[in-house]
């Protein structure tokens, strides 16, 4: 298998699907196997370490359910062509064609690239450094991909093509529409006529179908454009701020986050710019961390 045609196998891979529900089950398992193979570890993954490690992920950035299932990545990745699963040989498959969490832990499974894969990654890393990239592209905001990379153990600099395009315009225009300050905070500094820290945060993540549009966007600063897209604050029906009961802390986390529980955002100029119910409920159903603390 050559390198296009690996790199094709991952562009096509085929995630759940469910409206806009978020899915990052099998892409964070990706990357996370990648991390594994740039670090000259082990191909083959325990399921033991992949139950605790990707329900750790999967925790932290996906979106919040009761019970995570790191089994079923594990095992779907199977069809891809891109893995393969040891240790369960003799277990007849369910009806339902998943192998449970139950038995691959007792059987001790194990899984990770097909040996042509790995061979390739581990010989080139800049293809596992491209197909890391992509992952990230099509399943997660630009803010959080370095927290991301963090966590997985991916530490060289992406450097990937392809990479997905937002309308060239959308920030001009959320800026202008929310008067060059943050939604939050009120920030507004500018060096000469520039603003400085101050960027456009999508509602409803492009990667989930949300429109380049004012009504899916924030103007917000660097910090509470991060704190947004990893959840720690989301938005009510009246457009309050909440405050997630998982974010703690002791310096910056009052002046920076509590003090604007329960607040109003700082609105746009025109009401035809105020946020879309229907993107503020995605955001607090699929990215939006733990509960609202009481106001």
């Amino acid at each position: 298998m050559d390198r296009e045609e690996i790199a094709r196998k991952f562009e096509t891979l085929r995630v759940w699907r469910r409206g806009d529900e978020r899915a990052p089950h099998k892409p964070l398992l990706i990357l996370y196997a990648i991390g594994k193979l740039l670090r000259e570890e082990k191909r083959l993954l325990s399921f033991i370490e992949v139950d605790e490690k990707l329900g750790d992920l999967l925790n932290e950035f996906g979106p919040k359910r009761k019970v995570q299932k790191p089994e079923q990545p594990f095992w779907r990745l199977q069809n891809d062509g891109v893995w393969e699963v040891s240790g369960v040989d003799e277990v007849e498959l369910p009806a339902g064609g998943d192998m449970s969490r139950g038995v691959l832990r007792r059987n001790e499974a194990a899984g990770g690239f097909t040996e042509d894969i790995a061979r390739e990654l581990q010989s080139d890393s800049g293809l596992g450094l491209e197909i890391a990239q992509k992952m990230l592209d099509a399943h997660f905001p630009d803010s959080i991909h370095e927290d991301i990379l963090q966590a997985t153990g991916i530490e060289l600099t992406l450097k990937g093509t392809g990479r997905q395009k937002r309308d060239p315009n959308f920030r001009v225009n959320i800026l202008k529409a929310y008067e060059y300050r943050c939604a939050v905070c009120g920030f507004d500094v500018r060096l000469g006529l520039r603003p400085i820290a101050l960027e456009a945060a999508h509602i409803k993540w492009r990667q989930a179908g949300g429109p380049d549009a004012e009504v899916n966007g924030l103007a917000l600063c660097s910090l509470h454009h991060k704190l947004f897209d990893r959840g720690a604050f989301t938005l009510s029906n009246e457009l309050e701020i909440l405050v997630s009961d998982d974010a703690h802390g002791t310096a910056g986390f009052h002046e920076w986050l509590m003090r604007f529980h329960g607040e109003k955002l700082n609105f746009p100029q025109r009401q035809t710019f105020y946020p879309s119910e229907s993107f503020t409920h995605w955001h607090a159903r699929e990215v939006f961390q733990g509960e609202y603390r009481d106001l």
